[in-house]
């Protein structure tokens, strides 16, 4: 459903009598280190502003365009509306093993090797993370640039076009903020935050054809309908209207012809240009970076034009600053107050003139570049404005590196325009959870601006160049085992259960391992074929490591390993492909059947760390329990790697890091489909799952770098879901009309809705922040969270809970059961244990062996 919401234009006051633009110091000082060694004591836009008003016989509208659209539905392109549970179908397919030739093998079924020979590797590995916990190790570091192994084929075809995108010889990132502007319509938005831009296309009161710039305060979200069924009564969503104009950057020569174009495209960055008609040798282009402080147009000889749907009330302009910098202060009739720099390549007046209220433009023939910046905090955030106009990120690289338990990663922006000792540094916004890693000089160049973000609270202006964070806490000495980071270091992860435990788990392991791995791995879904993999894996694990069970152990081990074989032979149902167009590996379901949304929309790029991050886990214990199969595979799960989660630039087969956003601290679920919204994020904790798979098999094959990159997005993950996904009642980022739902269902850029793709029971838009349940669940699941959310939606025991566990049916009593053990792992014992179990509590993606393995493993066993 779409809805239009309308909000009121504040009227307009007598005319002010502006006089001199003041100089203003602010409440602190920037350091002269962060301004290249020049103090900036007075307002560089200290000479008399004239002061333009619409003239009243060119007034094109008399209604102001201040009313917005929202979006109430979720936008399901590519997402089957599936609960994320494997269910298997029967089949009696023959596996060949034979492989083929290629410069290396990818599948073995050597047996379980000897406990001697186990011994000896594994006490070879501890050895290793000890000497890595004294070393300083990069986490960026490649991780292979040669091509996908030889069983995967390729393909120079896909079924989502790339549109007007320029050639660049980079891999194209699919899933980053930017691609809006390349997908559909090319008419929905980008979201920088704190701004978003949208590319007007002759809409609305300006009918412009340029790029619009909308910024969203508090006051201005659209509430859903309140739950009552809650504690709280909190709002099923928030939304954030789209489509309000209210600064336009164009030029009187784009119209119906223009053409939108992207380049450049990067992790962190791309750009956007607007060309009157292809083939123009004119253009405007619009570096789009997250966290920019300023949107900037350059422009390149043509005639600005400078719109407003919102209309403009008064336009303010400044002479030219020591640096030929153009100011004009912008007031439109939604009370808003902009500011507007003109930096000219020649030191040309641009001469905006205010012909109408949707309407500044300028000369004719111009080049150079125009700013433009919300500016909700008087003259004190004009001050920071003018001290920083004149340059503009074009481009960001990241770096990072862990020592022993702490990480620290920089963000190094690439700076254009003015230049020179005098050149200020930039402004750029910080997320909430950046300003609490802020470390080095970082903090010092915090200021009091603030700007509100769409859907991740309150962001801080920052005048640097570069940023500095750390995390102190990697989980390092995390493993397979049960992991409990409360109690010390070196005892945090569970080594032995007592016989009590043992005996519960036999027993029910000796049925369980005995299922028909080929039948429930051999499905028409990576995702749902990855999950019974993984929790395989993890009953094996717990089996031989937890319970001292080696020969039952190898009993599963060995169809494990055959079942694993289907897919690094590439002999599943819809096998994967090497695709040429965007650069990855996807699934050929959307080729063969020309259903977008076959496996979640994996060939479009949808949820590949979710669906992979399942084989690389599984792929890790089996690796832990028989290291020379890990030769044999390793460069078919370091394929899956890559593609989700490539760490460098040097690789020219996969685009970095596509699927973790760095700047936001977490991954992006949605691929190639148009969104209204941006992009979107369901599970977290599948999310952080992934991060856990790479460290885990960073640590067995040796890759200090993969490990320390795992390590670093779970304690950066740990941050970010504590922030945005999983809302304690203190949580001051979403609004407190929706925190009471505790978990934020679906976030998207643009909205935040406590649903799910596949339904709104309160089991599954909290289950699916739970699963899977492993050791990574107790760091990125708080307890003091935890232990709010079952005792007011699931505790049994308490009258007022509103979904209680025990009357949940099916799988996501299980989940439910299983998450409690981070906070009361008997009572999560004491359920799995009990001798009525019923086997349909237990998801086709998880074990009754496991869960009692995680519960006993906390604490829980007698």
């Amino acid at each position: 459903m779409v809805i239009r919401m309308v909000f009121p234009a504040i009227p307009a006051p007598a005319k002010p009598d502006l006089g001199l633009l003041r100089q203003v110091r602010l409440g602190f000082a920037l350091p002269k280190r962060f301004v290249n060694g020049v103090s900036f004591t007075t307002d560089p836009f200290s000479r008399p502003s004239s002061t333009q008003y619409p003239p009243t016989t060119t007034v094109h509208s008399s209604t102001p365009a201040t009313s917005g659209i929202i979006h109430t539905a979720l936008e399901t392109d590519g997402r089957p509306s599936l609960q994320p549970f494997p269910t298997p179908e029967a089949r009696n397919v023959t596996i060949s093993t034979v492989l083929p030739r290629s410069n290396t093998t990818h599948a073995s079924h050597t047996p379980l090797i000897s406990s001697e020979a186990n011994s000896t590797v594994h006490s070879w590995r501890r050895r290793a993370a000890e000497q890595a916990m004294l070393d300083q190790t990069e986490v960026f570091q490649p991780l292979a640039t040669g091509p996908p192994p030889s069983q995967i084929p390729s393909r120079g075809d896909h079924p989502a076009p790339r549109l007007k995108i320029a050639q660049q010889s980079t891999p194209l990132s699919t899933n980053k903020f930017y691609a809006n502007f390349f997908l559909g319509s090319q008419g929905q938005g980008v979201w920088t935050h704190p701004y978003s831009l949208t590319w007007s296309k002759g809409t609305q009161n300006a009918q412009s054809w340029g790029m619009a710039i909308s910024h969203i305060d508090a006051d201005q979200r659209v509430f859903g309908p309140r739950n009552s069924n809650i504690p709280g009564s909190p709002v099923q969503y928030y939304i954030n209207p789209i489509a309000i104009q209210s600064i336009i950057l164009s030029a009187v020569e784009l119209g119906d012809s223009t053409v939108l174009t992207t380049d450049s495209l990067q992790a962190f960055s791309a750009n956007a240009n607007l060309f009157p008609q292809a083939g123009s040798s004119s253009k405007i282009t619009f570096p789009l970076v997250q966290g920019m402080g300023f949107v900037t147009g350059m422009y390149s000889n043509l005639q600005p034009a400078i719109q407003s749907s919102v209309f403009f009330r008064s336009a303010s302009s400044a002479a030219a600053s020591a640096n030929g910098i153009f100011k004009y202060q912008i007031t439109l009739e939604d009370g808003k107050s902009w500011l507007l720099y003109a930096i000219p390549s020649n030191g040309q007046d641009p001469q905006l003139t205010l012909v109408s209220n949707t309407l500044l433009r300028g000369i004719p023939n111009w080049s150079g570049s125009i700013q433009v910046a919300k500016n909700p905090a008087g003259s004190s955030g004009e001050y920071i404005y003018d001290n920083a106009a004149g340059v503009y990120p074009v481009g960001a690289s990241l770096t990072a590196s862990t020592f022993s338990q702490t990480g620290t990663y920089q963000f190094r922006w690439t700076k254009s325009g003015l230049s020179g000792r005098n050149a200020p540094q930039l402004l750029m916004f910080a997320l909430p959870h950046h300003v609490e890693s802020f470390a080095g000089p970082t903090p010092f160049a915090k200021t009091n601006l603030r700007l509100q973000t769409t859907t991740k609270g309150v962001a801080t202006a920052v005048i640097a160049d570069f940023w500095t964070l750390i995390e102190a806490n990697l989980p390092i000495d995390m493993g397979f085992a049960p992991w409990n980071g409360s109690l010390p270091q070196g005892s945090r992860s569970a080594k032995s259960l007592s016989p009590a435990a043992v005996s519960v788990i036999k027993t029910v392991a000796a049925s369980e391992i005995r299922q028909d791995m080929n039948n429930q791995t051999n499905l028409d879904s990576m995702y749902f074929s990855g999950k019974a993999l993984s929790k395989f894996a993890a009953l094996i694990y717990a089996v031989h490591e937890m319970c001292g069970e080696p020969d039952l152990a190898r009993l599963g081990l060995g169809q494990l390993k055959l079942a694993f074989a289907r897919f690094a032979t590439n002999q599943q149902i819809h096998p994967l492909v090497y695709e040429t167009a965007w650069k990855g590996v996807v699934s050929s379901g959307t080729y063969t059947t020309g259903d977008p949304g076959q496996d979640f929309g994996n060939t479009y790029y949808n949820d590949h760390h979710f669906h992979y991050g399942y084989f690389i886990h599984a792929a890790a214990i089996i690796a832990y329990l028989d290291p020379p199969w890990l030769q044999l595979n390793k460069d078919w799960v370091n394929t899956l790697v890559r593609d989700a989660a490539n760490p460098s630039s040097e690789d020219p087969y996969f685009p970095f890091s596509r699927m973790f956003d760095w700047y936001h601290g977490h991954s992006w679920a949605k691929g190639l489909f148009e969104s209204a919204d941006g992009k979107d994020e369901e599970s977290s904790s599948e999310d952080a799952f992934f991060a856990y798979a790479i460290k885990m098999w960073g640590r067995v094959t040796g890759d200090r770098s993969m490990e320390a990159r795992g390590n670093l997005m779970l304690a950066i993950l740990a941050r970010t879901l504590r922030n945005y996904f999983l809302l304690q009642d203190t949580n001051g980022n979403h609004p407190h009309e929706f925190t009471a739902n505790a978990v934020t269902g679906v976030l998207f850029e643009n909205k935040v809705d406590a649903t799910t793709y596949f339904g709104t029971n309160l089991e599954y838009v909290h289950g699916i922040h739970m699963l899977p349940l492993l050791p990574y669940s107790a760091l990125t699941r708080p307890s003091a969270f935890v232990a709010q959310e079952w005792s007011r939606f699931f505790d049994p025991g308490n009258a007022s809970a509103r979904d209680p566990a025990s009357s949940v049916r099916g799988g996501w009593k299980g989940v439910l059961y299983a998450n409690l053990a981070l906070v009361d792992p008997r009572g999560s014992w004491e359920f799995f244990a009990k001798r009525e179990f019923d086997a349909g509590w237990i998801d086709g993606g998880a074990s009754r062996t496991w869960y009692l393995a995680f519960a006993a493993g906390l604490g829980g066993a007698p």
